[in-house]
């Protein structure tokens, strides 16, 4: 968390990458916490995990098939007789001599005496019972050998790994039931402005509907962290001071609205008069340019736009990394792609600008992206369809259509419609 919440306001436009230094800069992970192997998914270790057996245990067939040696299939087709049959979680009972097999099963350790394994489809039950062999087969043939997996003691997973579904596999496979890990941060949600809706309350035509609140909800859970939603505080100082209070209890306060510099935008002045050192509040983007960052002597405050697109493109600019890097990833920043512009993209030169696109592969294989609607930073409609935010350059008075840009991709990026395998992969009808 900050270290010193004494450093003086930054009154100039900020680029993005020096915004976003400004942020990391102030913030460090936050501390462990000993959790369940069942609520470890997308956590990251604060710790090593060390293996504590080979894997696999002991040679073992990696299909089913018959033990042999492998001398006795140099040539084809050969003649064994079986002497055991090894099912899986069994160990063997006879060993393996001259002109001798076992029949094993996928996972059943290998007998000693064999050195490889032939599969099945290679193989003839005569009717005296011996095994006849079709092909010469090599040694070490479709053999796991002892430890090829890993070995007692090494490394499973390094600290700061980020547990995906094979990480949680692989703390299963070390019996880790319970994990050190980082600590998420706590997160609150303070929406300002007389003008908003709560979502319960009664319809009112002229009101705007407080969607902010619940948009950076989710945003937030998409992180795996469960925010508070502190509700809605009117333009009035000392009323706003009430919930800035409460929400200067948590690691991280994200504010939506009130964050500009109009006469009944309150929320800078009071968290001033709070204590919280703001650091900028202006950085060169749009949509977003009135954004504002701030700490305090226990955590962070993030002051939003209140218009619904700015807010959430602010949000994945550096409220995102921040909460990465609180909760250890080492990946802080969504993931980027170059595409093709199918459409012009309209900008004006100055500040960075960010364009909802949908994305879809070309014929070449590469990525085209299609400008969505006008870019008005209202329309949270084209932000629920946007699979992405083409970046414009400062400098750019706009893209022209076939010209490429680097798309910053967003969640619903991260499916598509078929399973895109290619043309050979054999997946049946309904592929």
């Amino acid at each position: 968390m900050p270290e010193s919440t004494k450093s003086a306001p930054i009154s100039g436009d900020l680029s993005i990458r020096a915004a976003q230094a400004c942020v990391l800069d102030k913030i460090a992970p936050l501390g462990t916490e000993d959790i369940a192997i069942e609520r470890a998914l997308g956590r990251v270790l604060a710790a090593p995990i060390y293996a504590n057996r080979d894997l696999p245990p002991y040679d073992v067939s990696a299909m089913d098939g018959y033990a042999v040696r492998a001398e006795d299939v140099s040539t084809a087709p050969s003649t064994l007789r079986m002497i055991d049959d090894i099912q899986a979680g069994d160990m063997p009972r006879k060993p393996i001599s001259a002109g001798q097999c076992a029949r094993i099963m996928t996972g059943a350790p290998v007998p000693p005496g064999a050195d490889t394994v032939v599969r099945v489809e290679e193989t003839r039950v005569l009717a005296d019972g011996s095994i006849e062999i079709a092909l010469p087969v090599k040694a070490a043939t479709d053999i796991r050998v002892r430890g090829e997996n890993i070995r007692t003691g090494d490394v499973a997973l390094p600290g700061d790994t980020e547990i995906s579904p094979g990480a949680l596999g692989v703390l299963a496979t070390a019996k880790a039931a319970r994990i050190e890990v980082y600590r998420l941060p706590r997160v609150a949600i303070l929406a300002n402005g007389n003008e908003l809706e709560a979502l319960t309350a009664p319809f009112d035509a002229e009101k705007i509907p407080d969607a902010n609140s619940y948009a950076l909800m989710a945003q937030v859970q998409a992180q795996g962290i469960e925010p508070v939603r502190l509700g809605i505080a009117r333009d009035e100082p000392d009323a706003l001071a009430k919930y800035l209070r409460r929400g200067l209890e948590f690691d991280v306060l994200l504010v939506s609205g009130g964050t500009s510099v109009g006469v009944h935008d309150h929320v800078r002045p009071t968290l001033a008069a709070l204590g919280v050192a703001l650091h900028f509040y202006r950085v060169q983007m749009r949509p977003g340019h009135p954004v504002a960052f701030g700490t305090t002597g226990r955590g962070i405050v993030f002051c939003l736009p209140g218009n619904p697109v700015s807010s959430m493109v602010c949000f994945e600019q550096f409220v995102l990394p921040a909460l990465r890097a609180l909760g250890g990833h080492r990946t802080l920043f969504r993931r980027t792609v170059t595409a093709r512009l199918t459409q012009p993209a309209r900008s004006r030169p100055g500040r960075v600008e960010f364009v909802r696109v949908t994305l879809a592969r070309s014929e070449c294989g590469d990525y085209a992206a299609t400008p969505l609607g006008k870019q008005s930073s209202g329309d949270l409609l084209a932000m629920a369809r946007a699979d992405g935010l083409l970046v414009v350059p400062a400098a750019s008075r706009g893209l022209a259509a076939g010209e490429s840009a680097r798309v910053q991709l967003l969640e619903t990026g991260a499916f598509q419609e078929s399973a895109g395998l290619g043309e050979n992969t054999d997946l049946g009808e309904n592929a």
